[in-house]
């Protein structure tokens, strides 16, 4: 039987998949960091017209503001630098996907050190079978040619994404959400940008494909998923959360197959089906067995 919880976290799969999809026709049109830059000034645009309207009263700190920046530079900054810079590097889109998408195995262990969370022992099998869920749909990809660069770019976004959702859950803002997003936009913009004059011989195309894409990026990925998530961290544990990543793997490759024309196969099928059963058991058993 479906709760908000579930449905709640369906929507958020299929937009946070979709991310990859439309990463890679931004990519196509712009610079990596410029681009990153440009989407999270707009979006921090946003959020600030949000807190002028919606947030009763003023609550900012240093310390709210040095939480939320390195949220923002984690979340938005090393992790989505890493999977831009990745598809930039020749990546396709459903690899990059499944590499960050194996999260839920380190923000599992991360959780137990560091917010004393404990999964029952049949939650820890269903992190393993995600696991393999999404480790079976990655070796399909593979045989593409990776390089080196942009394998480890991969890593270091899914390092940061881990290490982002640990620091929000351990965090606990007492900011509004829309200020602490807003904060956290800033601060990814203003990394960005900084990125971007040092190290990129940047630009960007505004053609129709970029500004669709872009548009979908800062409206359904930046105001609606991230939105969704953090909402999904307040109500859940981070490693229980995270278990949803599993599940981006084969959808964001099942959407780069029909959007993109990349590959999927049998397998990616196999792998979808057996995420799916493990993300199952992390969220819908919780007592300890």
């Amino acid at each position: 039987m479906f709760n908000i919880s579930n449905i709640v976290s369906f929507i958020f799969v299929l937009l946070w998949s979709s991310a990859f999809i439309t990463s890679k026709i931004i990519i196509d049109n712009a610079t990596p960091f410029l681009s990153l830059s440009f989407r999270f000034i707009i979006v921090a645009l946003f959020f600030y017209f949000f807190y002028l309207i919606f947030s009763k009263k003023n609550n900012f700190t240093l310390r709210s503001i040095f939480d939320a920046s390195i949220s923002g530079i984690l979340f938005h900054g090393f992790y989505l630098g890493g999977v831009f810079y990745s598809l930039h590097q020749g990546a396709s889109a459903s690899l990059i996907g499944l590499i960050v998408s194996l999260q839920p195995i380190l923000t599992s262990v991360l959780a137990k050190n560091y917010l004393n969370e404990n999964l029952s022992k049949l939650q820890w099998r269903g992190i393993i079978l995600g696991f393999f869920g999404a480790v079976l749909v990655i070796v399909t990809d593979l045989n593409n040619n990776l390089s080196l660069v942009a394998f480890f770019a991969g890593i270091i976004g899914l390092l940061s994404s881990s290490l982002g959702i640990i620091w929000q859950k351990k965090t606990e803002t007492q900011l509004s959400l829309s200020s602490n997003n807003f904060i956290q936009a800033l601060s990814a913009s203003i990394f960005h940008f900084i990125i971007s004059i040092l190290f990129e011989d940047y630009f960007i195309n505004f053609n129709t494909s970029f500004i669709l894409a872009m548009t979908w990026q800062i409206f359904a990925i930046s105001l609606g998923a991230f939105l969704i998530l953090m909402w999904l961290l307040q109500k859940n544990k981070a490693s229980e959360t995270s278990t949803l990543f599993f599940l981006v793997a084969p959808v964001s490759a099942m959407m780069a197959y029909i959007v993109l024309d990349e590959t999927f196969i049998l397998l990616d099928i196999l792998g979808l089906i057996i995420c799916s059963i493990g993300v199952f058991i992390v969220t819908k058993y919780k007592t300890k067995i």
